[in-house]
């Protein structure tokens, strides 16, 4: 089922060429492999609805999308500066690295309860921006899942990866010109990620051309008994 908050997107052919229309409440973007679908697309809809065009697309949803000839480039600049204020972190120090590899959280740790509601804006935050950073998939999913009773330790964690994205609010995508468009496939899993049932995480990277196109951070249905068997799910559930 879609939510009725997603853009509803719709994809017409018309011999080898195609154009892709996204529409959400009353904005539509579009883009087509031949000029002359886009003019025919927009002169159609100008004729049958009171419309104004915007011209190039330069920001939609909270995304930052920067057009000139050598490619196309997207962020969340704008949306990491607001979330960094809200949680008063725009001027801290800058983490270089999201989370702390040496420690792995898990449930009843002990530590003070804290504002869980907070917690759970942040980490809403956090989730949307990794819309386009794929950097931070990993650390957001794993603290994402101590969302029913959130320790200072967890918000500890989650605001280390706010300090990450201090540090590098100028990170997106790029999609140069390229050539060839080979699709490229990089997993990987983390053994026994999760203390509390003893289960691993998969993860994956497509890029096709020059930049990423999907990526995943999620934990395994079964426990595995080996890193060999880890990877094999992780490889595995790409594959699908």
């Amino acid at each position: 089922m879609r939510s009725k908050n997603e853009p509803t997107l719709y994809v017409k052919k018309k011999g080898t060429d195609f154009i892709i229309v996204c529409l959400y409440v009353d904005d539509i973007i579009y883009t087509s492999s031949f000029i002359s679908l886009v003019d025919e697309f927009k002169s159609q809809m100008m004729n049958e609805f009171e419309m104004s065009d915007m011209g190039l697309l330069h920001y939609f949803l909270s995304l930052e999308v920067h057009q000139d000839e050598d490619g196309i480039f997207l962020s969340q600049r704008k949306y990491a500066k607001d979330l960094l204020i809200k949680f008063g972190l725009l001027n801290c120090k800058p983490a270089a690295i999201p989370m702390n590899v040496g420690k792995k959280l898990q449930l009843n740790d002990g530590a003070e309860m804290d504002d869980a509601r907070s917690f759970r804006s942040l980490v809403g935050g956090l989730i949307y921006l990794t819309h386009t950073r794929p950097d931070i998939a990993f650390s957001v999913g794993v603290i994402s899942r101590f969302m029913q009773q959130p320790s200072k330790v967890y918000f500890g964690a989650a605001k280390r990866v706010l300090r990450y994205i201090a540090g590098t609010m100028d990170y997106g995508i790029w999609y140069s010109q390229v050539s060839n468009f080979r699709l490229c496939r990089f997993t990987d899993s983390d053994y026994v990620g999760l203390l509390d049932d003893r289960q691993s995480i998969s993860a994956h990277v497509f890029t096709l051309g020059s930049g990423v196109v999907t990526w995943s951070s999620k934990k395994q249905a079964t426990t595995t008994l080996s890193t060999l068997k880890a990877e094999y799910i992780a490889g595995t559930s790409a594959s699908c």
